[in-house]
């Protein structure tokens, strides 16, 4: 079992960018995904659309489900982007057009995620976070509202 909290990113007026980082790491799982591949030609177009994508998004009109590719179960909120064809995915946690949880990804060299161990385990360990966040809410001990996640702040969850 992994300990993780959540960090906020980015926060706007309307919207919330937020990365689950993970007990004893210096970074989030969005940053060490952007510090992964900042530097590699051959996705460098690829990161660019993303990080592109999510500064729209942020300064918007916000994370509306129409800018990710659904991934994961049909129960819950795992998403990628980018939408269009590439080289990268990032796996996300939409819990709700103003509030996004930013996850890890990589190079996807597979037709999908689960035949590739390392995207799995991304999107494991959101999958395991939502259920968390959903019991949470549920209980009243967090709240998502317009770009925050209320409650959440100096909570870990065991994944």
């Amino acid at each position: 079992m992994a300990k993780v909290t959540i960090k906020t990113l980015k926060q706007t007026e309307k919207n919330g960018l937020f990365s689950l980082v993970f007990e004893n790491e210096a970074y989030s799982e969005f940053e060490k995904f952007i510090e992964m591949f900042k530097n590699e030609a051959d996705v460098s177009r690829d990161l660019n659309v993303i990080l592109s994508y999510i500064e729209q998004m942020i300064n918007g009109a916000g994370f509306l489900e129409r800018y990710f590719r659904p991934e994961g179960k049909i129960k819950d909120n795992v998403c990628a982007l980018p939408v269009v064809s590439g080289k990268l995915r990032l796996y996300c946690l939409r819990l709700s057009d103003s509030v996004l949880i930013a996850g890890g990804g990589g190079r996807k060299s597979t037709k999908t995620y689960n035949e590739d161990s390392n995207l799995n385990g991304y999107v494991i360990s959101l999958q395991k976070l939502d259920e968390l966040i959903k019991v949470e809410v549920k209980k009243g001990n967090i709240t998502i509202e317009s770009g925050t996640i209320i409650g959440a702040d100096n909570k870990s969850f065991e994944l």
